[in-house]
């Protein structure tokens, strides 16, 4: 019985000391739990937040300088730490893998990344909002504005040894206008310029550069002339790079000079107006293919970082009109709208006309040409027969089609409170000494005094602003007089009818 009784006593030991042991070693269990795994930063830096459970003291393994923690160790229980990074300026995407280590052995990974600027920031002095000579929106702007002529040719090329000067400008407007173009070639005047590779270079504008602008922009104020600055061509970094693979090069560029050109012009009033990009080019052949689709939201996403470059440098460009590009068959108003900007009623929308382009710009009869160069438009201009073997009448582009394209601007943009610029609008004009001779000069003459005369009063019924694009074919801006009289007195004859 004694033996049966100790057994007993045995066995019930046994268990509670098990028992006792096996809630020992749960209670020892190591617990963490981590619900993120991985966290980004922008180039500009920031801070970030990481939640996490323990029921052990634990530490944070962390390689890197750029990166900073609110804590790198703690005590069991519920967890909070902050990552901050540094400005990330090297133009190179960095990581880290930071480790949480428990003392009793469980540990997690958590992956850190950081995208990099290509450039430093320029935006070096940014000043409070400044509504000083800015109360108008965009509509109201324009509604103020004319007839506008580009000064082509100058400011936005390299090498050119005549650049606007005071009396050119005075003489634009003694001729009837009140608006001016500028097309400006910013990236072609940076410190450290090659045209080879466009996107290797640093983004610094040369001083002298952005001092000759800004002279030409405050004799267009002090005649009382609008004035519409822009990255032209420039290169084509802009305008040939609507792709994917130089998205984050192309939108690093944009931010860097508008920060730049926005800081320098800043102090203008509301007569100067600041233009995203000229003709951007997104091919019409891809408008209904997946292809399409993504380079319109690149394009987008360039005009973005132009719309926050400018209002982030503040003073009178928190209230600027800012004008956007793009295909009038693709870019629409719910795009406009998207694009959030935080400045109400202070975009516009441009657009070129040319067409039809085989009669406008054209210079190369087919093979070599896209067409043949056509000599005679409009209603009454056309020839019969053919001028050695060729039809040089206009084929497309009549006024029919382009007073449809008159009012596509108009119910598209126009009616939906987006005011419109026609940018740049002209037509050659061909004599007896020129590549091309027409056989019927008077014809020819007439059917381009007619389409400048139609062009700009057209523009103008719509409630739109023409500006006629001039590389001194019209102004002699050597002697500022009238060079081309005729396509003079046809632009002007557009503005009266």
């Amino acid at each position: 019985m004694k033996n049966k009784n100790l057994f007993r006593t045995i066995i019930i030991l046994v268990v509670v000391i098990f028992t006792s042991v096996s809630c020992t070693d749960e209670e020892k269990v190591a617990q963490l739990t981590v619900p993120t795994t991985a966290v980004s930063f922008l180039p500009d830096g920031g801070s970030s937040d990481i939640t996490f459970f323990t029921n052990d003291t634990w530490t944070i393994l962390n390689g890197a300088t750029w990166l900073h923690l609110s804590k790198s160790a703690g005590d069991e229980g519920d967890n909070t730490i902050t990552l901050t990074s540094d400005e990330n300026g090297s133009g190179f995407t960095r990581s880290v893998i930071i480790t949480l280590e428990t003392n009793n052995g469980r540990a997690r990974r958590i992956k850190v990344t950081q995208t990099g600027n290509l450039y430093p920031s320029y935006n070096l002095n940014p000043k409070p909002a400044d509504a000083t000579g800015m109360s108008s929106t965009a509509t109201e702007i324009i509604a103020k504005m004319h007839l506008g002529i580009n000064i082509g040719n100058t400011l936005e090329l390299i090498g050119v040894e005549k650049d606007p000067t005071e009396d050119n400008i005075k003489f634009i407007k003694q001729m009837g206008f009140d608006a001016v173009r500028l097309p400006c070639g910013w990236n072609q005047n940076v410190e450290d310029y090659d045209k080879d590779k466009p996107t290797a270079n640093k983004a610094k504008i040369k001083n002298e550069y952005i001092a000759k602008v800004k002279q030409v922009v405050q004799w267009c104020v002090e005649n009382d002339l609008y004035v519409m600055v822009n990255i032209h061509w420039d290169g084509g970094w802009l305008q040939n790079n609507v792709t994917t693979d130089k998205q984050k090069e192309v939108n690093a560029r944009q931010k860097a000079l508008w920060e730049q050109i926005a800081s320098a012009l800043r102090d203008f009033d509301e007569h100067v107006l600041f233009a995203s990009a000229n003709e951007p080019g997104i091919s019409e052949q891809d408008s209904e293919t997946e292809k399409h689709k993504e380079a319109m939201k690149i394009l987008l996403g360039y005009h973005k970082t132009f719309i926050d470059a400018v209002r982030s440098t503040g003073g009178r460009n928190t209230y600027r009109t800012l004008v956007l590009q793009g295909n009038d068959k693709f870019i629409s108003p719910e795009d406009f709208a998207a694009l959030n900007d935080p400045t109400p009623n202070r975009l516009a929308y441009e657009w070129h006309n040319y067409t039809p382009s085989s009669f406008t710009i054209l210079d190369k009869d087919l093979p070599d040409g896209w067409d043949n160069v056509r000599f005679y438009w409009g209603e009454g201009n056309h020839v019969d027969g053919l001028e050695n073997g060729i039809d040089r009448n206009c084929s497309f582009g009549d006024e029919t089609e382009l007073i449809e394209g008159y009012n596509h601007i108009k119910t598209k943009f126009i009616d939906k409170g987006i005011p419109c610029l026609m940018g740049e609008f002209s037509a050659q004009r061909w004599n007896a000494t020129s590549k091309f001779v027409p056989q019927d000069l008077a014809k020819h003459n007439k059917s381009v005094d007619d389409w400048y005369t139609f062009n700009t009063k057209n523009c103008i019924a719509i409630g739109c602003v023409p500006f006629v694009w001039d590389t001194g074919g019209i102004f002699d801006r050597a002697t500022n007089v009238i060079k081309d009289q005729r396509s003079y007195d046809a632009i002007i004859a557009g503005t009266h009818e």
